[in-house]
C-alpha cells in the first residue's frame, strides 16, 4: 500500500491481516480501523515514482528476510547436529550459540578462559611504570569484536533466564558498579562456564 489513498479504500479484513503479520500479533482490528481513518484523513500528496520506489523497497527486504530464515534454518541444523551443551545455557539461542562457537572454533587451542576472554578482547588493560602495575576497568578493545558482542549480548539474556547469572549481575551491582562493567563480569563467568562445558561435553546446571 504505498500512499494514503491505498490505504483508505483497503478493505479492513485485509488491512487488519496485514497489520496482525508485520505486528506479529500485536495489533489487530482497532489499530486497522485507527490507520484507515487517519489515511482517509491525510492531506499527503502521491508520487507515482515514491511508490515505485516503496514497492521495489518492500520486494527487497522480502527477499532478504527469506534469505535469512533460510540461513537460521541452516544455523539451527548444524547445531543440533553439534550437539554443543551450550544450547543447554537458558537464554542462548541458535544464533547467538553459532556466533560464540565460530569465533571461538576449537576450545582445546586455549589453555584455560582467560585466554578466551584475552582473544575477545576482555582482559583489563594494563601499564606499568618502574616497579609500579596499574590496571583499568576499561577494556582492551582488541581481539574479536564478533565474539565480544556476542558474549555481552549472550550475557544479557542469560541473566534474565538463569536466576544464577541474574543474582551474579545484581550483585556487582549492588557494588555500584555501572550497568556495562557489571554485565562484562557475567561474561567473564558465561566464557568459564562455556569453557568448561565444551572441555568436558556436560550439559549447564541451573542453580
Amino acid at each position: 500500500m504505498p500512499g494514503a489513498s491505498c490505504v483508505a479504500n483497503a478493505n479492513l479484513t485485509h488491512l487488519k491481516s496485514l497489520l496482525c503479520d508485520a505486528s506479529r500479533g500485536r495489533y489487530g482490528r482497532e489499530k486497522a480501523i485507527e490507520i484507515r481513518n487517519a489515511a482517509r484523513s491525510s492531506v499527503g500528496s502521491e508520487m507515482s515514482v515514491r511508490s515505485i520506489e516503496l514497492k521495489q523497497t518492500i520486494r527487497q527486504i522480502d527477499a532478504l528476510t527469506a534469505d535469512i530464515e533460510k540461513v537460521e534454518v541452516s544455523i539451527r541444523k548444524i547445531m543440533d547436529k553439534s550437539s554443543s551443551p551450550i544450547m543447554t545455557i537458558p537464554g542462548i539461542n541458535y544464533r547467538m550459540g553459532a556466533m560464540i562457537l565460530a569465533e571461538i572454533g576449537d576450545f582445546n587451542r586455549f589453555d584455560n578462559a582467560d585466554q578466551i576472554l584475552a582473544y575477545a578482547g576482555m582482559s583489563p588493560s594494563t601499564y606499568q611504570s618502574g616497579q609500579l602495575t596499574s590496571t583499568y576497568a576499561h577494556m582492551e578493545k582488541r581481539g574479536s569484536k564478533y565474539l565480544r558482542f556476542a558474549l555481552f549480548n549472550a550475557a544479557i539474556y542469560v541473566s534474565k533466564w538463569d536466576e544464577r547469572f541474574g543474582l551474579y549481575l545484581a550483585r556487582k551491582r549492588a557494588e555500584d558498579k555501572h550497568f556495562y562493567v557489571a554485565l562484562s563480569h557475567v561474561a567473564k563467568k558465561l566464557v568459564r562456564t562455556i569453557y568448561r562445558m565444551e572441555l568436558t561435553h556436560s550439559e549447564y546446571q541451573a542453580a
